[in-house]
């Protein structure tokens, strides 16, 4: 198992201010012989009805000196957990959560922006200080 993110309890506390059940911290997946970890699982209830929500949120920080190079660490393990979700919970959405500054400084960029739309990437915004959910994209 990996070790977790630099903002792993950050964005477990924003998805719980959002009202969700962390489920799975990590998420275990095993599928074509690989074993995989999501670094998390939430669930949502909805009033309006039986089931829920069911999640699986990958997290990155890009603190090192080259975003392009963890971008393509994020995007691999992305469509990765992607693939083997499909398979062995369909019915969990999974994406990718990167902090505001980063949102803000890499991910608005237009190559960026061409590879979320292409391969269909939803990510989770959150805001380091004040350990919240900005914005979802899906």
């Amino acid at each position: 198992m990996s070790a977790k993110d630099k903002f792993h309890n950050i964005v477990k506390s924003a998805l719980q201010k959002d009202g969700w059940l962390i489920t799975d911290d990590p998420l275990y997946i095993s599928f074509g012989g690989v074993q995989m970890y999501i670094d998390l699982g939430a669930e949502k209830l909805i009033a309006a009805e039986k089931n829920g929500q069911k999640i699986a949120v990958e997290i990155k920080s890009f603190i090192s000196t080259s975003a392009i190079a963890d971008f393509h660490t994020a995007f691999g393990q992305f469509l990765n957990y992607r693939t083997a979700l499909r398979q062995k919970q369909p019915e969990r959405i999974l994406y990718l959560a990167v902090n505001l500054e980063t949102y803000n400084d890499f991910f608005m960029l237009p190559f960026t922006q061409m590879q979320i739309q292409e391969y269909q990437v939803k990510l989770l915004i959150y805001d380091v200080d004040t350990q919240e959910i900005v914005r979802w994209q899906n």
